[in-house]
């Protein structure tokens, strides 16, 4: 019973990584941490967010943003390091919160018609790539400042989503040296992941498949409400770490 709502979970989730080339990591964690221990599931989510990607990649390359990705990357190793220096003297709980409202704010802003006018340039995008860097390091979550960063650009919607597809496909390999480097790539985070799969591959089939027909508008406004939902996840394990003395 708990593997098949495991398997829906992870279904449900990669639709949304189909869809929106994002979401599929917070989604799944979130979910699945009510069933196994993390050091049981996050292993195997950044092989699957690998997989995601490089099923979705040949689909996307034409309209990758070279300029903007390679800045953005090495930002966030830049920033990683630093989020890591942060958790062990900061305490998570309240930078979350913090992460969650300030990505609220913007969300907002951007429902509301806020745009840039240009493409930001290399210092503007290595600044975007270091805020995810500190963000994931600090407590996993490292998304939102680069999806805002290409959805509040003049990008577009398709460029946009082939651009982040990348950068998480370039991010994750990197998470998972560190995570093989101390020993949490087991064989059974492999053949747990391996049982996986067919559900991943499905759910990013079907979300994929949805994108092609997706009005650019309606497509731009739900991205904006599942991003505003992932900051509200990010606030909440702020506000009940606080309430656990974390």
């Amino acid at each position: 019973m708990l593997f098949a709502a495991a398997l829906a979970i992870i279904f449900l989730a990669a639709i949304v990584r189909g869809y929106s080339g994002f979401g599929f990591s917070i989604l799944a964690i979130t979910a699945l941490s009510l069933i196994y221990r993390p050091t049981e599931i996050i292993p195997s989510i950044f092989l699957l967010e690998i997989a995601a990607s490089i099923h979705l990649l040949p689909g996307l390359w034409r309209d990758i943003h070279w300029r903007s990705l390679m800045p953005l990357v090495i930002g966030t190793g830049i920033g990683t390091p630093i989020g890591l220096k942060f958790l062990t003297s900061i305490p998570a709980a309240p930078m979350q919160i913090a992460l969650g409202l300030f990505v609220v704010t913007v969300t907002w802003l951007l429902w509301k018609g806020f745009a840039l006018k240009s493409m930001p340039g290399n210092i503007a995008s290595t600044a975007a790539g270091l805020a995810a860097g500190v963000a994931n390091g600090a407590f996993g979550i490292g998304g939102p400042p680069v999806i805002l960063f290409y959805f509040a650009s003049p990008a577009g919607n398709i460029v946009g989503r082939a651009t982040l597809v990348t950068y998480f496909l370039l991010t994750d390999a990197i998470g998972l040296v560190f995570l093989s480097r101390k020993n949490l790539v087991t064989t059974d985070v492999l053949l747990r992941t391996l049982t996986f799969l067919p559900a991943l591959i499905a759910g990013v089939w079907f979300g994929a498949r949805s994108f092609k027909n997706a009005d650019p508008v309606v497509f731009r406004k739900w991205v904006l409400a599942l991003l505003g939902l992932l900051a509200v996840i990010s606030a909440a394990k702020g506000i009940y770490g606080l309430s656990e003395g974390q």
